[in-house]
């Protein structure tokens, strides 16, 4: 689509028309004093703010865990240990390439705001029409808006008449007739006539700029970020503390420097969650191919796990809960008239096949409507905005009669006097209806025969998505630039029953349950009203699909563009619905909670696995007074059980049926509980192996080894297991990688490789406790996790 008609003709600028250029326009700027302003205010573009790729790439070694496996490398290569570091430093590079292929994907919001700018304009420099790009645009240029052409920059028109659709920029599908005098916005659409404006704002400061400032500007912190951070933080600090009394006891005994640094060393890599944040971006990688099969396309990966939490939901009305097209609603016969007559009429003094809503709108309504002895039409005058109205001079059997169509103020004066008309109008827009009025007679005593309501009808699917979320624990409201009245008919209709909030800004303090309706609201209102909810602790997702939505979509922790969406709101949102309808919210909200009891579970095995391995080689210390793991069995147990753990991305879970939080605190102690549970079990074993077979340091390493291996699978088992340990059926890869992991520890075991061989009867005796362990634990974890709400 071009953003403008080319330069008009001198013949053209000459005529005498109705057009914006039969006078002679301005002069415009000098090319010199154009230059000179494209210094002073830039281009008519948004800045690139996208990351440098090799900074992207940095971004992903600078982080709480791959500063501890950093340390990690460090020490190793310290002590000359330079296979176990080069293992390490494998690992660190995994998990940053993972991290850095999914998020590459996403980086497409500017792009798509600098895309949606129109690409040339016609523009008068120098006394003369030029077409040139609209990045060179500056404020004070005169530029022609013609037919079927997007506004390029915010401008003033100085003359002619236009039908501006700026639905886009401010919710109100109903389009405005622009002349000389009215402002308008970048990003506006021209749907009839022709006029001239002058520039007053370009690229960031223009209204459709400062909404994708917003964007560029708005920022929240993921949940699955802060979840991350906090465990990380939690682990750190109680491994961090376990390790200095490690270290402590250590000298205390009598250990060499010798003997007490790889400890340590071993004691870091047993408190580093390794594959933690590889196993979210994993997992969410995992929900977006499977939402993309549901029509649903994730431009972020946290968004997967964003909808698991959702808690809110903004849903724009325009486009969003409505079809965004102006339907025939209501026809009011007057006495001695008939609907199908009056639309027939009427439709005969509409325009065909131009872009007016309004008049495709009663063609649409007329065409179903067809009625036997139809006149003619004679001659058709389109709608002039002085008037406010279109007419026709139609013919039928009983002679020929105009038919004016219009505003009721304006075709009122007309007709004869009818109280019962005026009572209708009054009624039918204090109900949010465009009301027009439709006249015919001869032209000296025509008679008022009908009133015509219009409106932007609901979705078909939009009450029962409103009513699935309900049952999901999802509260929606809707939030839109159109006036109160509307808004709260089409509310009602779609099942959003509750308070409107009154006009004005929006209180800092909102809470969703005070209104379900939030109208007549700005851009940065729908901002604002977003940040107020997460001040309020609520997860938020914005679903709309203009520009207009765009900082609100990206501010939110999870934005649904809409299938007819523009380029911004699309690029902005963190999900974006490929099919018309809005059943793509409902999967996403279900699909997140897979994601998020995948995600949690992993989380859960983690925090156990770490804080038993610290705590075992602390009693392993106390009973033996050596190491009983050390680095190169810990970066086994990190690559068998770690990254097979992974699998736990595929499982098989109950999605819950409330939305999901990160309650880290009680996760934590759900994690240091059941790593208590498994610490009983290992020390019992080696207890044995020091005591009952008298097992040498090397022998009791290799013992340890398949004690962490064998204790983390009963575990894994044990935490996945909501509310029971066999609640749902594991998926083939998490058996699998389990077999795997068995498997290679069982035959590193026995046949000695990289450790001391230990006889195979110790081996399948040890696993054979491990699965006599997982059915004790199992009853000692559900009062525990029904007292801390891990479901």
């Amino acid at each position: 689509m071009t953003v403008t008609a080319p330069p008009p003709s001198a013949s053209a600028l000459g005529a005498k028309s109705a057009n914006a250029d039969k006078a002679d326009p301005p002069t415009g700027l000098t090319g010199d004093e154009a230059r000179r302003r494209l210094e002073k205010f830039g281009p008519n573009a948004m800045p690139d703010t996208n990351a440098h790729p090799l900074r992207m790439a940095l971004e992903k070694f600078w982080a709480p865990v791959p500063w501890m496996l950093e340390a990690a490398i460090v020490l190793e290569v310290g002590l000359g240990k330079y296979v176990e570091g080069a293992i390490i430093a494998g690992l660190l590079v995994f998990n940053a390439a993972l991290g850095l292929f999914q998020e590459s994907r996403a980086q497409a919001t500017l792009a798509a705001l600098k895309s949606r700018l129109a690409l040339n304009a016609s523009v008068r420099r120098d006394g003369a029409w030029r077409t040139i790009p609209a990045a060179e645009l500056v404020p004070g240029d005169v530029i022609k808006l013609s037919l079927g052409g997007v506004v390029a920059a915010d401008v003033k028109l100085t003359g002619g008449e236009i039908l501006l659709d700026q639905s886009m920029l401010t919710g109100e599908s109903v389009p405005i007739e622009a002349g000389a005098g009215l402002q308008t916005y970048a990003g506006a659409l021209v749907r009839r006539g022709e006029a001239l404006a002058e520039v007053t704002a370009t690229g960031a400061r223009t209204k459709f700029g400062r909404p994708a400032e917003l964007v560029r500007t708005a920022h929240v912190a993921s949940t699955q970020q802060r979840a991350v951070l906090r465990v990380v933080r939690n682990l750190a600090i109680f491994n961090g503390v376990l390790i200095m009394l490690l270290v402590a006891y250590a000298y205390f005994i009598g250990l060499t420097l010798a003997e007490i640094v790889p400890l340590v060393l071993t004691a870091i890599l047993a408190s580093i969650p390794v594959a933690l944040p590889a196993t979210f971006t994993l997992a969410s990688a995992l929900g977006a191919r499977a939402l993309a099969k549901l029509n649903v396309l994730p431009t972020r990966l946290s968004a997967v796990d964003e909808a698991a939490s959702m808690a809110v939901l903004c849903a724009d009305k325009t486009g969003t809960l409505t079809r965004n097209a102006l339907t025939v609603t209501t026809v009011r016969a007057m006495p001695g008239s008939d609907e199908a007559h009056i639309l027939a009429l009427a439709a005969l003094a509409s325009s065909d096949g131009g872009q007016d809503p309004v008049d495709g709108a009663i063609r649409a309504a007329a065409a179903r409507k067809t009625v036997s002895d139809a006149p003619k039409l004679v001659k058709f005058v389109p709608f002039d905005p002085a008037t406010k109205m279109s007419e026709a001079t139609v013919s039928d059997p009983n002679g020929t009669q105009r038919v004016v169509k219009g505003a009721f103020a304006s075709i009122i004066p007309l007709a004869q006097p009818s109280p019962i008309a005026a009572a209708a109008d009054k009624e039918l827009e204090g109900q949010g209806f465009r009301v027009l009025a439709v006249a015919a007679g001869p032209p000296n005593a025509m008679k008022l025969i009908g009133l015509i309501a219009l409106s932007d009808p609901p979705r078909a699917d939009s009450a029962t998505l409103v009513t699935e979320l309900r049952g999901l624990g999802v509260r929606t409201v809707m939030v839109t630039g159109d006036a109160p009245a509307t808004a709260a008919i089409v509310a009602h209709a779609v099942g959003l029953d509750g308070a409107v909030c009154p006009p004005g800004p929006i209180p800092d303090s909102v809470h969703p349950e005070q209104f379900a309706v939030y109208a007549g609201v700005l851009p940065e209102d729908k901002y604002k009203l977003v940040k107020a909810f997460q001040k309020g602790g609520h997860t938020v997702g914005m679903c709309g699909d203009g520009a207009n939505d765009a900082p609100a979509l990206r501010q939110a922790q999870i934005g649904i563009a809409v299938s007819t969406a523009t380029d911004v709101a699309k690029s902005a949102a963190g999900m974006v619905l490929t099919e018309p309808g809005l059943v793509g919210v409902v999967a996403a909200v279900r699909q997140g909670r897979v994601i998020f009891q995948r995600i949690l579970t992993y989380t859960l095995n983690s925090i156990t696995k770490k804080i038993v391995q610290v705590l075992f080689l602390a009693v392993g210390l106390i009973m033996t007074g050596h190491a009983i793991l050390t680095p190169l069995l810990m970066v086994l147990i990190m690559i068998t059980g770690d990254f097979l753990g992974m699998s736990l991305t595929t499982d098989n879970v109950r999605p819950s049926p409330a939305p999901n939080a990160w309650r880290i605190g009680n996760l934590t102690m759900a994690g240091i509980a059941m790593g208590f549970g498994e610490l009983i079990f290992c020390t019992a074993i080696l207890c044995f192996g020091v005591y009952r077979m008298g097992f040498d340091i090397a022998a009791l390493q290799t013992l340890a080894f398949i004690l962490i291996v064998f204790g983390n699978q009963a575990t894994t088992y044990t935490n996945r297991g909501r509310p029971r340990l066999w609640s749902t059926r594991p998926s083939i890869w998490l058996a699998a990688s389990s077999v795997a992991d068995i498997a290679i520890a069982s035959t590193l075991a026995v046949g000695g490789i990289l450790m001391k061989p230990l006889p195979i009867a110790v081996v399948l005796g040890t696993l054979a406790a491990a699965i006599l362990f997982a059915l004790v634990l199992e009853l000692a974890k559900v009062p525990v996790f029904a007292r801390l709400e891990i479901v």
